[in-house]
């Protein structure tokens, strides 16, 4: 167990473990933390669940938490005791002191099944003392049921099972007698009416038998259905402002849910809950159906919540990576930034230029400048960053061409470079946000002399489509069609403008085709 979590499930049942297995499929770290009480623990089997029919309730249990595992989430066997919420997400208190945080949580803590009061029911719970028809109707087919009768509901829940058995009974326990149109129902389905209450129940040979009523000697029986009054899980939710409430069917109290929408959002943001604490009649297959909507809910609003962390992330980079300190921490964090080879593009253009004055703009580490001053070019080398500048007067000092080259610490952004003094204007990968590229490219291209030549290269927007892993800026990348509009078609002639490819190594050491945009032109005399 981690002490930090995308999502926290409280309650391990089928909500909780769907949810948190769908949360874990999307590469969301999940905790469940599973109390160990889940609602269908008597059954003998979980029914109407698509392709595991009849299978026992630990046993599903046991396969979900292997799946929860399979797939990267987490489990922790421990009781949550309290919520609590912070600007970051939430704080979830374990009985034990340990704690956990989360950025959302995911509530499907159940419910507790209120019964009647009558001596020895509860030992039969979920054996042969019954509620959903849908869940145990199969298993007790043309017995004889008795259906408790507490409240409005009985007379529906009577009709109900009489699908399953021809020998229904509905025995009072409480309430009014059935209105007229109930009573020609009743009689005409051959459910029998007995008065009651119950007042207890007969067991032999530990096998339901009958039901002792008040009036008189016991019923037989095989089966008995009682509605449960299913109150949801969820004290410790109180200090986040969510508490239950009543819910009521036809005039009869049913139990209590948290309320929640239909992707079992809640009122407070960041708190889901799905299964039997929010839905009172969810069998195990819609609670699980709940838990994995509520996981996809809940990973869309954290995907939303990264997304905007992003951009935030993003407008920052774009707002400072180009400044001297960025630069300048990039150039301290190691001695070499750079191979110490020309950029190939430079040497392909300007091998066959005959020297003169060359303006070397984002200069780092100086391979071109020294390249270009051992053919005889007096070069100026340009960097924003103090380093970079250093490095450069340093490596021309070690190449024996110091004499040929002048380093300059600017940014030419701010401080446009001399008009027309240039034979050759070299800005290699010189990337910038629209506005600033668009004014740096006029301010090279007045730099460039009659007759000289401006040399941009760049990375193409193609790489994005390979694994080179660029770093993802598609509005700093540009095309040499791109390039090549912002110069006046009246002062320069266009020599070289395309994509032009070149190996590469992604950094999964695979060989990669990359494309630079290479624009090469003339100023015309």
């Amino acid at each position: 167990m981690d002490d930090r979590y995308d999502v926290v499930v409280i309650g391990g049942g089928a909500a909780g473990l769907a949810g948190a297995v769908a949360l874990a499929r999307s590469r969301r770290s999940v905790l469940v933390i599973d109390a160990g009480r889940p609602r269908n623990a008597p059954a003998a089997g979980v029914h109407n669940h698509l392709g595991r029919e009849g299978v026992a309730p630990a046993e599903l249990l046991a396969s979900a938490r292997a799946d929860l595992a399979g797939y990267g989430g987490h489990l922790v066997d421990a009781t949550a005791t309290g919520v609590g919420r912070d600007d970051d997400g939430f704080r979830v208190d374990l009985a034990d002191g340990r704690g956990v945080w989360a950025r959302r949580l995911l509530v499907a803590t159940g419910g507790v099944d209120a019964l009647p009061d009558v001596p020895g029911l509860a030992q039969r719970w979920g054996r042969d003392v019954l509620h959903c028809p849908y869940c145990h109707g199969w298993e007790v087919r043309d017995r004889r049921i008795a259906v408790i009768a507490d409240g409005p509901a009985g007379v529906r829940q009577a009709l109900l099972w009489r699908q399953w058995s021809p020998q229904v009974l509905l025995v009072r326990h409480g309430g009014d007698a059935p209105d007229p149109v109930q009573a020609e129902q009743l009689a005409a389905r051959a459910v029998t009416v007995v008065d009651g209450p119950v007042t207890g129940l007969v067991v032999e040979d530990d096998r339901l038998t009958g039901v002792r009523v008040a009036d008189g000697g016991p019923v037989r029986v095989d089966a008995l259905v009682v509605a449960t009054r299913l109150a949801a899980r969820a004290d410790l939710l109180a200090p986040l402002g969510l508490r239950p409430v009543d819910v009521d069917h036809e005039g009869q109290l049913m139990g209590t849910r948290i309320p929640a929408d239909a992707f079992g959002a809640t009122d407070v943001p960041g708190v889901w809950v799905a299964g039997n604490a929010t839905a009172v009649t969810a069998t195990v297959v819609v609670s699980a159906a709940q838990g994995v909507t509520a996981a996809a809910a809940i990973n869309a609003d954290l995907v939303a919540e990264d997304t905007a962390r992003a951009v935030g992330a993003y407008r920052h980079d774009l707002a400072t990576m180009f400044e001297q300190d960025a630069w300048e921490d990039r150039y301290r964090s190691r001695p070499a930034v750079w191979s110490g080879n020309p950029n190939p593009q430079l040497v392909a253009e300007a091998a066959d230029l005959p020297p003169g004055r060359a303006l070397d703009v984002g200069c780092g580490e100086g391979a071109d400048t020294v390249w270009l001053a051992r053919r005889g070019w007096r070069v100026t080398a340009v960097d924003i960053a103090p380093t970079a500048v250093a490095r450069t007067a340093g490596h021309a000092a070690d190449a024996g061409v110091a004499d040929r080259v002048t380093v300059d610490q600017a940014d030419l952004r701010v401080e446009a470079p001399e008009a027309g003094g240039y034979d050759l204007v070299s800005a290699q990968f010189m990337h910038l946000p629209a506005g600033q590229w668009r004014d740096l490219v006029a301010r090279l291209a007045d730099a460039v002399a009659p007759g000289g030549t401006l040399l941009l290269v760049g990375h193409h927007p193609l790489d994005l489509r390979t694994t080179a892993r660029r770093m993802h800026f598609p509005d700093l990348m540009f095309t040499a069609e791109q390039a090549a509009a912002q110069l006046d078609p009246t002062r320069w002639r266009v020599r070289v403008a395309q994509a032009r490819p070149r190996a590469a190594v992604d950094p999964d050491g695979q060989d990669v085709t990359v494309h630079d945009a290479v624009l090469v032109a003339g100023r015309l005399p």
